[in-house]
């Protein structure tokens, strides 16, 4: 099978983030492996061919990868079980004889990150260290794509973020420099990129932006972390969830989302979007 396939995998291409990086590479005629869990949601690209396996089934996906020598590694979905899934990939994928692993981290992850999904990207980048395979870090800040769902019904941002200040990045930045790495890999080995927007924004500034944009009131709220789990109870959600949603803003107030990096244009030649083009170009 490996012989006849492209020797570069992308994982993630049915989602939104792995869709745009496949495309940008077949936008550039870049053979490429698609690892999907159900090859028929897979899209139709030039030069990709479909390869069925999941994070959770290791046989499989030492099966799909074989003959890989990079592979695109787009984090999995938010639950519990998203690092054992990683950790069990990411050894498929040293089974398989990977040799670079270009994995979709997050910035700031370390074990002791305030936000607390940023400490399991921490602990899928070791583990893909300790693997030995050669590696590199795509750890981009919260999507800015995103900052127009977190307002309510009534055009509120609610959160305990203070005064903090956000980077912000737009998805198809974040998209775009990975396309760049994916093209040629070997110069990006053993490093880490920030990938962040050009400004660092505090909620009262997004809320002004987006009120811009969209053409009505949208105003921010900070929250006690008391309000904040009191106001998210009502979705039933598990507490890792909560404690995720919440420490998103108690990162942002502790100051651990604030740095702007220079590294989405040192790896595209291109400014990252601020919020304001980004929601222009909608």
């Amino acid at each position: 099978m490996s012989e006849s396939l492209p020797t570069l995998a992308v994982t993630g291409s049915t989602g939104a983030l792995g869709g745009l990086v496949a495309r940008g590479l077949a936008a550039s005629a870049t053979p490429q492996r698609l690892i999907v869990r159900d090859p028929a949601r897979a899209p139709e690209l030039e030069r990709a061919v479909a390869v069925q396996a999941a994070y959770s089934d290791p046989d499989a996906a030492a099966r799909a990868l074989d003959g890989v020598e990079t592979l695109f590694m787009v984090s999995a979905t938010e639950d519990e079980h998203r690092v054992p899934d990683h950790i069990s990939f990411v050894d498929a994928a040293a089974r398989a004889g990977v040799r670079h692993i270009v994995y979709t981290s997050f910035l700031g992850a370390s074990p002791t990150a305030t936000f607390t999904l940023a400490r399991d990207h921490h602990a899928t980048e070791q583990h893909i260290a300790a693997a030995g395979i050669a590696h590199t870090f795509l750890r981009d800040s919260l999507y800015a794509d995103f900052f127009t769902h977190l307002m309510g019904e009534d055009g509120v941002i609610r959160g305990p973020a203070g005064t903090g200040r956000l980077a912000g990045v737009a998805r198809a930045d974040v998209a775009r420099s990975a396309v760049a790495v994916l093209r040629d890999p070997s110069p990006h080995y053993g490093h880490s990129y920030d990938l962040t927007g050009p400004e660092a924004l505090t909620f009262d500034e997004i809320a002004r932006i987006l009120s811009t944009a969209l053409g009505r009131p949208v105003s921010y709220h900070d929250e006690t972390i008391a309000e904040a789990y009191e106001s998210r109870a009502s979705y039933g959600a598990p507490k890792w969830q909560l404690d995720a949603w919440v420490s998103t803003y108690t990162a942002v107030a502790a100051g651990e989302m604030g740095r702007i990096s220079r590294d989405v244009e040192h790896l595209t030649g291109r400014k990252p979007l601020s919020l304001a083009e980004l929601l222009a170009a909608r």
